[in-house]
C-alpha cells in the first residue's frame, strides 16, 4: 500500500521560488513579468505542462486546448500550472522516422524536468513517440507525472465502410497494384482516414501507447480510448490536472508506479488489444530507466496465453470510437483480473490499486470487447522468435497475421536495404512468388538509421495480382501499429551490427515456425561464421556529416533491449543543479 508523504513540506521549485536572497528574487521576479501575483510563489506545488503540441505534429495540434482544461484543474486544487513546450516527433512527418528522435526527445524532456522549477509534470502526448518519450524523461528523473493523450480521431467512413486511419492506406496502395482501385479511389478516400483531431483511429502505436499507459497506471483510468474531439476528453484533461496536485503532495512518484507488475499488467493488455508490436521496443526502453529488468523473454511468457479480445483493426473490424462506447480500456483490465492475468494491486496514479478503478467496469458491446471464446485469436501477445537468424530474438503480431503462414519454410528473397526493396519490388523480371519469403536487411536502429517502419514490405504487384495478400517478411525494421501480415520485425542483432540477417543471400532457405517459436536459416553454423568473416559493415546514411545521425548510431541499442541510448539508462534523479546566478 502507498503511504503518502507528510504535508506540507518543502518542494523542490522553493529551491528557485522560496525565500529573499538575490537568487530566488532573480528566478521569482522575472516569472513576476507575466503577471503572476505574489501568494503564488508560497510554496504550492509548481506543475509543468509538458507539451508535445505542434503543427507539425497533426495528431497532437488540439493539445494546446486540453493544456488550458489541464491548467484549470491545476488551478481549483491549488497548484500553480506553468506550460511548457517540449520536443514533438510526429510519425507522419520526421525522416528518415520519427523513432530516430524518441531518444532525443526523452532526453530533452529529462533535462526540461531535472533543471526547471517544477515538482510535478502532466505529459500532454499523443502521437506514437510522444508517449513513450515523455514516460522514459518522468522515469529519469522520478519527478511526480500523470500522461494525459490527446485521444483518437473520430472514425472514418468511405462509401459505406469504416476507414481505419493507416490501415486502409497499406490496404488501397496494395488493391492499387492489384488493380481492385483505381488512384482516383484513393485520393478521394484521402479526407476520411483523418477527419477529426487526435492520433490513429485503429489500435495503432498511439492508441497502443495509451493503453500502456493506462495499463502501466501513469494515467486515469479510462483515458485510452476516449476521441480527442468528445468532450469527456476535456474532462479527463482537467481532472488529471487536479490529481497531479494532489500526487505532488502524496510524493507519488514514476519509480511507485512503475514497478515489474505494472509492466507484467501492460504486457499482458497488449496482448489482449492486439497491440502494436512498437509497445516492445517501447516498454522495453521505458524499464531500462527504472529498476525494472524486462526482456523479450518476459514479452513471450505473459503474452503467450492472452486471447486478442479487442475487435479493432488492424487485427480486426472496428475502430477506437466503439472501443471507447463499448467500455474501453478498463473492461480489458477488468477481463484480465477475472481470469488471473492481472496484479490487482499494481498501483496508478490515482493512489489505489488498479483493481479498484476497473472492477465495476461494463462491457456495453459484446462485438467489440469479445468474450473470451470469441477471441481474434486465442494467443494474441507478441510472439518472440529465436533461432540462428535471430540469435537474440525477433517479434511477430499473431493477431495480424495469417494462420497458414505461420509454420511456413520458404526462398528468400533478399533487398539489401529499403533502396534496394523499392528499386526491384515492381519489377516484373523479379524472382518472386507468393510461397517465397521476403527478407530486408539494413533497416534497424543502426542500419536505417532509426529503425523505420518498412517491415510491412509491399508485395511485388505480381504476386498481388493473383489475389495474394500476405507473404512472410523478415527485417530488423519496424512496422506501423496500424499495418497488418505475417511480418517478423526486430530481428536482432540487426544486419549492421553484423547479426546473421546481414548475410542471407538469394534462395537461402528460411523456416519460421511461431508455434515453436523458431527463425531458422538453413545454414551450418560454420557456413554463416564464414559469410560473417567476408561480411563488412556498410555506413549508416546521414552519419558522414557528424551531428545527432553520427551520436545516434554510436550509441544506439539494439532493439531487443529498447533501441534507447547505452548512456540513458537507469534513474539520475532531480536533483537540483548548482545555481550560477
Amino acid at each position: 500500500m502507498f503511504k503518502k508523504a507528510e504535508w506540507p513540506r518543502r518542494l523542490r521549485s522553493q529551491e528557485w521560488y522560496g525565500g529573499t536572497s538575490r537568487d530566488n528574487i532573480y528566478h521569482r521576479g522575472w516569472l513576476k513579468n507575466q503577471g503572476y501575483p505574489h501568494d503564488l510563489f508560497d510554496g504550492r506545488p509548481v506543475i509543468g505542462i509538458l507539451n508535445t503540441w505542434s503543427e507539425l505534429t497533426p495528431c497532437n495540434g488540439h493539445l494546446r486546448e486540453l493544456a488550458q482544461k489541464v491548467k484549470a484543474g491545476v488551478w481549483e486544487a491549488g497548484g500553480f500550472p506553468l506550460e511548457v513546450p517540449v520536443f514533438s516527433a510526429s510519425e507522419n512527418t520526421y525522416r528518415p522516422t520519427a523513432m530516430m528522435y524518441r531518444n532525443l526527445a526523452a532526453l530533452a524532456v529529462e533535462e526540461t524536468m531535472r533543471a526547471q522549477p517544477i515538482d510535478g509534470a502532466v505529459l500532454l502526448v499523443g502521437c506514437d513517440k510522444t508517449t513513450p518519450s515523455l514516460m522514459m524523461g518522468a522515469a529519469s528523473t522520478d519527478i511526480p507525472s500523470i500522461v494525459v493523450t490527446g485521444g483518437p480521431m473520430l472514425n472514418g467512413w468511405f462509401r459505406g465502410e469504416r476507414v481505419g486511419s493507416g490501415t486502409a492506406l497499406w490496404q488501397m496502395s496494395e488493391d492499387i497494384k492489384a488493380g481492385k482501385i483505381t488512384p482516383q479511389d484513393f485520393l478521394d478516400a484521402e479526407q476520411a482516414m483523418s477527419r477529426s483531431s487526435g492520433t490513429c483511429n485503429t489500435m495503432g502505436t498511439a492508441s497502443t501507447m495509451a493503453s500502456m499507459a493506462e495499463a502501466l497506471g501513469m494515467a486515469l483510468s479510462g483515458n485510452a480510448a476516449i476521441p480527442g474531439v468528445d468532450a469527456r476528453r476535456k474532462v479527463m484533461a482537467q481532472l488529471s490536472g487536479r490529481r497531479i496536485v494532489e500526487m505532488v503532495k502524496d510524493d507519488l512518484k514514476p519509480s511507485d508506479i512503475l514497478t515489474r507488475e505494472a509492466f507484467e499488467n501492460a504486457i499482458r493488455v497488449n496482448g489482449a488489444i492486439g497491440g502494436s508490436t512498437n509497445a516492445v521496443v517501447h516498454l522495453l526502453a521505458l524499464a531500462g530507466r527504472t529498476k525494472v529488468d524486462l526482456s523479450l523473454a518476459d514479452w513471450d511468457r505473459l503474452g503467450r496465453d492472452v486471447p486478442t479480445i479487442v475487435n479493432l483493426m488492424p487485427s480486426g473490424k472496428y475502430l477506437m470510437e466503439e472501443f471507447f462506447y463499448a467500455g474501453g480500456l478498463p473492461v480489458v483490465l477488468k477481463r484480465l483480473g477475472e481470469a488471473g492475468m492481472l496484479h490487482k494491486d499494481a498501483l496508478t496514479v490515482s493512489g489505489g490499486p488498479v483493481w479498484d478503478e476497473v472492477k465495476d467496469a461494463v462491457n456495453w458491446n459484446e462485438d467489440v470487447i469479445l468474450p473470451a471464446d470469441r477471441a481474434l485469436t486465442a494467443s494474441g501477445g507478441i510472439a518472440v522468435l529465436k533461432g540462428n537468424l535471430a540469435p537474440l530474438g525477433a517479434v511477430l503480431k499473431p493477431s495480424a497475421a495469417t494462420p497458414a503462414l505461420m509454420k511456413h519454410r520458404g526462398r528468400a528473397v533478399v533487398f539489401e536495404d529499403i533502396d534496394d526493396y523499392k528499386a526491384k519490388i515492381d519489377d516484373d523480371a523479379l524472382d518472386i512468388d507468393e510461397t517465397c519469403i521476403m527478407v530486408m536487411k539494413n533497416c534497424g536502429p543502426r542500419g536505417y538509421p532509426g529503425m523505420a517502419e518498412v517491415g510491412n514490405m509491399g508485395l511485388p504487384p505480381k504476386v498481388l495480382k493473383k489475389g495474394i495478400t500476405d507473404m512472410v517478411r523478415i527485417s530488423d525494421a519496424r512496422m506501423s501499429g496500424t499495418a497488418y501480415g505475417t511480418v517478423v520485425l526486430h530481428t536482432s542483432p540487426e544486419a549492421a551490427a553484423g547479426g546473421p540477417l546481414a548475410i542471407v543471400r538469394d534462395g537461402d532457405m528460411i523456416e519460421l515456425d511461431v508455434a515453436a517459436r523458431r527463425l531458422h536459416i538453413d545454414l551450418t553454423d560454420e557456413e554463416i561464421a564464414a559469410r560473417l568473416a567476408a561480411w563488412h559493415a556498410p555506413v549508416a546514411p546521414g552519419t558522414a556529416n557528424g551531428g545527432y545521425s553520427q551520436l545516434y548510431v554510436a550509441h544506439v541499442e539494439g532493439a531487443d533491449t529498447g533501441a534507447d541510448f547505452d548512456f540513458l539508462k537507469g534513474c539520475r534523479g532531480n536533483e537540483v543543479p548548482r545555481d550560477s546566478h
